[in-house]
């Protein structure tokens, strides 16, 4: 599986990418994960806004694939790693789970929630 980005010719292959956590997160009790994201990125609304909320952050629950994923983004496990321990784990057909995998962890580095090297 392949990604090309718009600007580029050139062509990213997803399965050798290591994607690595850019964000807080937490534990629940049921073993999966929320995320923590801030309501604001720029440091002026943060000293002049965060103060006033009652809760400066925006909470994400994962569903049991997302947290999955999510815990394997340490920077070292490869995309392909992590969809082979998710076919063992939840038995899918590793086709699917790539997609899937892939739309998640796009998703993620578009909003700078993870990186991605190789």
């Amino acid at each position: 599986m392949k990604l090309s980005s718009k600007s580029s010719e050139a062509s990213i292959n997803l399965l050798a990418l290591k994607p690595k956590r850019n964000l807080e997160w937490e534990s629940r009790e049921d073993d999966l994960v929320t995320l923590i994201i801030p309501k604001f990125k720029s440091q002026y609304l943060v000293k002049w806004f965060v103060p006033l909320l009652a809760k400066p952050n925006i909470k994400v629950k994962l569903d049991k694939f997302g947290s999955f994923v999510w815990r394997r983004c340490d920077g070292e496990a490869t995309v392909a790693r992590i969809g082979e321990e998710m076919a063992a784990e939840f038995g899918e057909p590793l086709e699917q789970l790539y997609e899937r995998i892939g739309k998640f962890l796009a998703k993620l580095a578009k909003d700078k929630f993870v990186e991605m090297s190789e």
